[in-house]
């Protein structure tokens, strides 16, 4: 990308804008997050708001890139070398720092030392790692994914991989045993012995599986309305890793409708979410998750205007949300991944996020967002944009109604039936709970039903602000009077005039 149209893009993981040269701290800590990241550019001489170009001073070009380069020297550790460029944009002279995803992790400030010093990008901005974040580093520096890492404290014959046995046998074909475990590498040889690694450990069940990893698990929910306020139905999802992502999407598939879609002269029906998009994401979760992280489960919520999902770990670095369509591909987990393969969970490598762009394309009423929170947490959700559409317009009917029996309220009161303080004592007598004509002539200490009483309350049925519990029988000696959703408003507004 040409920089004036960098210039447009917002601030992210990869990209960052200055006015100025920064302070010598401030611009360290941005080289070591993108070294320890993605890689990324800092430009100098930018305006953040208006986002525009106005440079840096053509003589001064060279002083600030050897104060740029001395300040990466002499504060950032292992050796950071950026590509450092001088352009122009609109008349204005602009310093460019492209920072290469590094190899030598984890960078970090000199004078802070590693567990002080080491920072990630977050967004578009720099977060001080944590000693999980750091070991991670240093897995990728030695190539090592975690998954891959041994579970010296229990033998391999006292998992229990039963369950995961009878799945892989029926998803392949082929048998698990000693062999394919080496092959694919649940078990490795250590000191004469056969040792599970930590992939094994999650895809067996039992108590071993829950000590290591108590939260390799899914936690699903339906809320009411738009927020976590209530639940509808919940479900934890506590067992072996290969089979939770199919279970998930069930769970989804039990709170979504499907919906007629005229296509051409045909009317068809579908889901109303891109349900191949939404499996795949759940499925990307359970199988690029970061399970070094404790004490975060993978959480699908299902809310009335969308799906959300988040997945405990930061986005890989060579993985770009933006760009769906492009085939991108990358492996947290190096043991699960391929065994997600063999089954048929996943699809070839660099395929799922072009499987979501494309499924995206049939729902232009669902929108696709994408979230980094708190440096470890990656959330996507599927937003339904007619639902804000929808609100709206029941807030319009909803206003009509009120309106409408506002008019109707000044009739009655203009005509002079009844008393305004008799027609509301009636209806909340009715409100708070049913009663029957006598009980309701008794409450108003009434020594017998008026013929005013009757008048009132034959009004209020024509009006459908209360109605019959035993509509079918009108003069049943039982028969007592509930009031309406139209009463309750109507009721309402007689308390505001």
């Amino acid at each position: 990308m040409n920089l004036k149209s960098l210039i447009n893009q917002p601030e992210g993981r990869r990209l960052e804008f200055k006015q100025q040269l920064p302070k010598p701290m401030e611009l360290a800590k941005t080289i070591v997050a993108f070294a320890n990241d993605a890689g990324g550019e800092l430009i100098i001489g930018v305006q953040d708001s208006p986002r525009e170009p106005i440079g840096v001073p053509e003589d001064e070009l060279l002083a600030i890139e050897e104060q740029i380069s001395n300040i990466i020297f002499d504060y950032c550790y292992p050796i950071i070398v950026p590509e450092i460029s001088f352009q122009q944009v609109d008349n204005a002279h602009l310093i460019r720092v492209h920072v290469h995803r590094g190899s030598n992790f984890p960078y970090h400030l000199k004078t802070k030392g590693k567990r002080q010093g080491t920072y990630i990008r977050v967004g578009s901005s720099n977060h001080l790692a944590d000693e999980t974040i750091i070991a991670d580093l240093e897995r990728q520096k030695r190539n090592v994914s975690y998954d891959s890492e041994l579970v010296l404290d229990y033998g391999t014959d006292e998992l229990d991989i039963s369950s995961f046995r009878s799945f892989y046998e029926e998803r392949t074909g082929e048998a698990l045993d000693e062999i394919a475990l080496r092959k694919l590498e649940l078990v490795k040889p250590h000191q004469g012995n056969l040792i599970a690694t930590h992939a094994l450990v999650l895809f067996s069940d039992g108590h071993i599986r829950r000590e290591y990893f108590p939260y390799a698990k899914i936690e699903c929910a339906r809320f009411k309305g738009t927020d976590t306020g209530t639940f509808i139905d919940q479900k934890t999802i506590d067992i072996h890793i290969g089979v939770q992502a199919e279970q998930a999407y069930e769970f989804v598939l039990r709170h979504i409708n499907k919906s007629a879609v005229v296509e051409g002269v045909y009317t068809n029906t579908r889901w109303q979410y891109p349900v191949v998009a939404v499996r795949e994401a759940i499925r990307n979760a359970v199988v690029h998750r970061d399970y070094s992280l404790t004490g975060r489960d993978i959480k699908v919520a299902i809310f009335d205007d969308m799906i959300e999902i988040t997945s405990p770990g930061k986005l890989l670095p060579s993985i770009d949300f933006d760009e769906l369509e492009a085939r991108q591909s990358d492996i947290r987990n190096k043991v699960i991944a391929p065994i997600f393969k063999r089954v048929g969970l996943i699809d070839q490598w660099g395929n799922g996020l072009k499987l979501i762009a494309d499924e995206l394309k049939a729902y232009p009423e669902i929108e696709f967002r994408w979230f980094e929170r708190g440096g470890l947490q990656f959330q996507v959700q599927f937003i339904n944009k007619d639902y804000v559409a929808q609100q709206q317009l029941q807030q319009e009917l909803q206003q009509e109604l009120q309106q409408e029996l506002q008019q109707e309220l000044q009739q009655e009161l203009q005509q002079e039936l009844v008393a305004p303080t008799l027609y509301s004592k009636v209806l909340n007598l009715v409100a708070e709970r049913t009663r029957s004509r006598k009980e309701i002539s008794t409450a108003l200490n009434q020594r017998s039903i008026s013929g005013q009483l009757n008048t009132i309350i034959n009004g209020l049925l024509e009006a459908k602000l209360i109605e019959w519990t035993i509509p079918n029988i009108p003069r049943s000696s039982k028969q007592q009077y509930r009031i309406t959703e139209r009463g309750m408003a109507f009721l309402h507004l007689l308390g505001a005039i």
